[in-house]
């Protein structure tokens, strides 16, 4: 296995992931996985891609470079990023973690305001008299 690099997006946030055989060291953006991400539902839907293929995070050493976005936005895009890395590691990954539904980027974004409109869609109450 050698090392792998791939690019995770979501909303606005791009994810750089490398992804090498090592003993387990997660870093995001030079701080650990627990610094970034305080949040345990945050810290599991990075790590998705291990539990569904059933194995290890310890067994690869995971370097991320995030920006834009939001914190939500950024583990997305880490999270895709890892599945692309697994399965250029291996091609027998595709398919549970695309059964999972993890290789495929979630398009959506937020709509922009519209003139005259007061939000993207909202507008004012009409009067008919």
């Amino acid at each position: 296995m050698s090392k792998e690099i791939k690019v995770g997006r979501r909303k606005r946030a791009v994810a750089r992931v490398i992804l090498k055989p090592g003993t387990g060291e997660f870093i995001i953006n030079k701080r650990d996985l627990a610094t970034y991400f305080p949040v345990d539902l945050l810290q599991l839907k990075v790590n998705e891609p291990f539990e569904v293929l059933g194995i290890s995070s310890s067994e690869f050493d995971i370097t991320a470079n995030v920006n834009g976005g939001g914190i939500k936005g950024q583990a997305d895009a880490i999270r895709l990023g890892i599945s692309r890395a697994l399965v250029e590691m291996d091609e027998e990954n595709r398919s549970p973690l695309k059964r999972a539904g993890l290789m495929t980027r979630d398009s959506r974004k937020v709509e922009r305001k519209k003139f005259g409109l007061k939000k993207a869609r909202k507008s004012e109450q009409f009067s008919k008299r």
